[in-house]
């Protein structure tokens, strides 16, 4: 198979239009077609569909696409592997951040620690939901994400970080729950939550299905400033990790108590593919990730005795 052919496979789809993917591939488009129809006669498959608005991927065409884009993107970081043989880590990382969570913290300490020791390194932080990034490194598009999550899930590994526990945050203007906060005293409370394919969500309702009971959900919110902008107006209560819990009471000055009866805990993992192998400055990313993780449970650990609902570390 062609790499040169899966380029243009790869850049056809991405645009959808052949015309257009000829003048940017600054090829004529008979000779595109025609790379295409060889390309097509080799994995004897149908790949595009063509249409009045251009063209479209057919099932097959899809699948050859995501290992297009794996194979275009392994070929690459070895030619700059052995450009930039004895000449220290360099290349391109991206690294998924989940919104909300504990990994907000580690942002600028990676930033910094990679900047220092492998100057060659680009990073590219994308800060974006669970789903998406781990969607992401499933399609080989991303290296690695930190997210909550720990289940097994075909494609993709989870290596446990931290366990944060979680808070009813409520506005001054709903009277605070009587302590400790007990879960099945929560059933009656109007509370904002984001949609049930959510790690957090899961968790949630599962501590209330133990019960026998459902969380009183009067609105899914996923947007970090639209829910505190709800909870500062006074329409509802949340239940957040720590970290986000912190976030919202600082920015609204709400109150928050832990929930620990029972104690309900959102696991945030680093998340890789399970087949895909790093390159080498994805592993010196993941490596430093990994020590800025332990930094920030042993400071979790200092504060946790006068802070109760500190992040609880799981990394050896």
């Amino acid at each position: 198979m062609n790499l040169r052919r899966l380029k243009y496979f790869v850049k056809i789809v991405d645009i959808g239009s052949l015309t257009q993917a000829a003048e940017v591939l600054f090829i004529a488009q008979p000779a595109l077609s025609q790379q295409l129809a060889t390309l097509e006669g080799e994995v004897r498959q149908q790949l595009l569909v063509r249409t009045k608005r251009g063209v479209t991927p057919t099932e097959a065409g899809k699948v050859l696409y995501r290992h297009a884009q794996i194979i275009l993107r392994q070929c690459e970081q070895a030619q700059i592997d052995m450009e930039a043989a004895g000449q220290g880590v360099s290349g391109q990382v991206s690294v998924g951040l989940a919104p909300g969570t504990a990994a907000a913290a580690l942002s600028l300490p990676l930033l910094r620690t990679v900047r220092a020791r492998h100057p060659g390194i680009v990073l590219y932080l994308n800060e974006n939901y669970g789903t998406t990034l781990s969607e992401l490194i499933m399609n080989g598009r991303m290296d690695l994400a930190v997210l909550y999550g720990d289940k097994a899930i075909h494609g993709l590994t989870f290596l446990p970080l931290l366990k944060e526990p979680l808070f009813l945050v409520g506005p001054a203007s709903i009277p605070a729950p009587a302590q400790p906060v007990r879960l099945a005293d929560l059933r009656d409370m109007e509370l904002f939550l984001p949609r049930p394919y959510n790690v957090v969500r899961k968790l949630v309702d599962a501590a209330f299905g133990r019960l026998g009971a459902a969380p009183r959900v009067v609105a899914e919110i996923e947007s970090a400033f639209t829910l505190t902008a709800a909870v500062a107006d006074g329409l509802g209560a949340t239940i957040l990790p720590a970290s986000m819990a912190r976030e919202v009471v600082a920015a609204c000055g709400a109150w928050q108590f832990q929930i620990v009866d029972p104690v309900i805990e959102a696991p945030l993992a680093l998340c890789q593919s399970d087949h895909l192998p790093l390159s080498e400055p994805a592993q010196a990313v993941k490596d430093i990730l990994l020590e800025l993780v332990t930094e920030l449970s042993n400071s979790a650990a200092s504060v946790s005795q006068a802070l109760p609902g500190a992040v609880s570390p799981v990394v050896s």
